[in-house]
């Protein structure tokens, strides 16, 4: 092999040395830009292993209950959907607030795993006192539930504060979409967000994961109001038997539910393949593998895992930095129940 001439080697030399400063400054920038007040690097000197202990005590509730990972990313975004990423939605009311705060909601009907946030949170404590959000410890754990059911590792900015109130139930009940959402109404909000449409259409794929009860699917058998539009019908005839459209007991719909998709425990893209088939349980799980606007992303991400994973990670951030409380707006909760 010709050794190179020493005009070329120092070319060389010069070409690596601009190469290593690129890439050293766009690593810092992502490092130290924050997201809102929010940053990549937040806890890395008041909590370095805030990441492990989160991890460490999720992996186990995982194996024993496995649908953990679609109780906690479903806690998130009922958190940040209402008021932003505050961890409002952990509160328990007091006084005559009882039966009136956020938590009590008709929408937030079957939102689970909120002990679970508290108990990472007193590991913190221990770990590292009055450092870590409860709204952090939330977002974390989302994260958490996707990556360890199949989905991407996402790197997510830190630093949110808790806020010092819940809002009322007519709030959540006002912000938080109702089980009848359309594309319009599910495009509207996601782009309050910041949201692209691509990014709307993969942050629905949270719903590969997971159950839907059937008092939120018994809407899509009233003909009249168009809910059931680009259902299949042999999948309509498989919701009516696992949900009746009258029973005994209101009960029964709020007891009985069907799998999201058909790997419901995998973070994957078969959500897209039903949305695709009109095997959605909710308006909003047919009506995007139909709709102009959504399907190619529909279909892109059903043959593309990457670009799914990608578009998810991204609006996952936009998601987890939405409305959040930073600096002195809010507090680090000692416990996350109670202000």
């Amino acid at each position: 092999m010709k050794p190179k001439s020493k005009a070329a080697a120092s070319a060389s030399c010069f070409l690596v040395m601009v190469i290593s400063l690129l890439c050293s400054c766009i690593s810092g920038d992502q490092m130290e830009t924050n997201y809102e007040g929010l940053s990549y690097n937040y806890y890395e000197k008041t909590c370095p292993k805030l990441e492990d202990i989160v991890r460490s005590s999720i992996s186990p509730m995982f194996i024993l209950d496995p649908t953990s990972p679609s109780a906690l990313l479903r806690l998130m975004f009922h958190d940040c959907q209402v008021q932003g990423c505050d961890a409002s939605i952990l509160i328990e009311p007091s006084g005559d607030q009882n039966q009136f705060t956020e938590i009590y909601s008709a929408k937030n009907f079957g939102i689970r795993k909120r002990e679970l946030i508290g108990s990472i949170k007193t590991s913190l404590e221990a770990e590292c006192p009055n450092q870590v959000s409860c709204s952090d410890i939330i977002i974390l754990a989302a994260r958490e539930a996707v990556a360890l059911t199949g989905g991407p590792l996402i790197s997510v900015p830190l630093g949110r504060k808790d806020s010092l109130s819940t809002p009322s139930k007519h709030v959540a009940d006002s912000e938080l979409p109702p089980s009848t959402a359309d594309v319009d109404t599910i495009l509207s909000l996601f782009a309050g967000m910041a949201m692209t449409v691509e990014e709307s259409v993969a942050i629905m794929g949270s719903h590969t994961l997971g159950v839907t009860h059937c008092n939120n699917v018994l809407s899509r058998f009233d003909n009249a109001n168009g809910t059931n539009a680009n259902m299949d019908p042999r999948f309509e005839t498989f919701l009516r038997v696992v949900c009746p459209e009258f029973s005994p007991s209101s009960k029964t719909a709020e007891a009985t539910f069907v799998p999201n998709d058909q790997t419901s425990l995998t973070f994957d893209t078969a959500y897209y393949d039903d949305a695709i088939a009109g095997r959605g349980n909710l308006r909003i799980d047919s009506e995007i593998g139909a709709d102009p606007r959504t399907r190619p992303f529909v279909e892109a991400f059903a043959a593309d895992q990457d670009r799914f994973f990608n578009a998810f990670s991204s609006a996952f951030v936009k998601l987890s930095s939405y409305k959040v409380l930073t600096g002195n707006n809010g507090v680090v909760r000692s416990v996350c129940d109670k202000v």
